[in-house]
């Protein structure tokens, strides 16, 4: 995905950013339930990604269809996607695809954070979809029997639940959905992909901070504290000493980097740890 989609798409993930942290399971379930009716239907798909037709227009065929049938949020995620512009009438669906298994894979970021463990919960999702992919990649008979057109979708979801019947409810879920809907990819490679989405994540739990010299312990210390109350959460601090650098201390925490030089955020910070 490329060009006006991908920004469409980047777009669509701000927008749901705020609903993530309470979000439940379900939510996913819907959106990738209405992804199952979108692929479905080529005639939906053209006239939401017409650009002939209005925002407005496609976001009320939407809102007309998913009325009364889904959560408020679901029907909102989806009619501010149909009100977006898309390069391809497939790319509305890929779209789609992503944010239900952002929304799951909040679900078990959430947890994690619930219970004081960071990104404990986004670690066990990501173990939980290798070791389906771990399983299904060393056998050849199971990857013919995730793929076998005869086999109707709930013997596949089945096969799948029982080769990893410990795993978390958010990783049977986007297991299910990527051995019932792969959408024109093996069922492992869909698996690898929502791995990938939930490593990026993870990514906002990390913070790498490159500092002039070495650090005390103390120093350690208010750094942690500091970087965990500015971001509102339990960071893992890596600390890169490099005697080079301009503005004394520069702080990346996911796709964010914040250069203490020319912004003011980490002022407060930088005072801590001239101590």
């Amino acid at each position: 995905m490329a060009g006006v989609s991908s920004e469409s798409l980047k777009a669509a993930l701000a927008e749901v950013e705020p609903k993530l942290p309470t979000a439940p399971l379900s939510l996913a379930n819907e959106l990738f339930g209405i992804l199952e009716a979108l692929d479905g239907s080529a005639g939906l798909r053209r006239a939401l990604t017409d650009p002939s037709r209005s925002a407005e227009e496609k976001s009320g065929l939407i809102r007309g269809l998913l009325a009364g049938k889904v959560s408020a949020d679901a029907e909102q995620i989806v009619s501010s996607l149909a009100a977006s512009r898309w390069a391809d009438s497939r790319d509305i669906g890929d779209a789609l695809e992503t944010i239900a298994a952002t929304v799951a894979i909040a679900v078990a970021e959430s947890k994690g954070a619930a219970a004081g463990r960071g990104a404990s919960g986004l670690e066990a999702l990501e173990n939980d979809l290798f070791a389906f992919n771990t399983v299904v990649e060393g056998s050849h008979e199971l990857q013919r029997a995730l793929v076998e057109p005869a086999a109707a979708p709930q013997q596949k979801a089945d096969l799948a639940r029982k080769l990893v019947p410990g795993a978390s409810e958010e990783a049977q879920l986007l297991i299910r959905q990527a051995v019932v809907a792969p959408r024109g990819v093996k069922p492992a490679k869909l698996v690898e992909r929502f791995a990938e989405l939930a490593a990026k994540r993870q990514e906002r739990w990390i913070a790498t901070v490159e500092v002039t010299r070495p650090l005390t312990e103390e120093q350690q210390a208010r750094l942690q504290a500091g970087l965990n109350a500015l971001y509102g959460r339990e960071l893992k601090v890596n600390t890169v000493v490099d005697p080079e650098l301009i503005g004394g201390i520069r702080v990346k925490v996911g796709d964010e980097v914040v250069d203490a030089s020319v912004l003011t955020k980490l002022g407060e910070l930088r005072r801590k740890l001239a101590g």
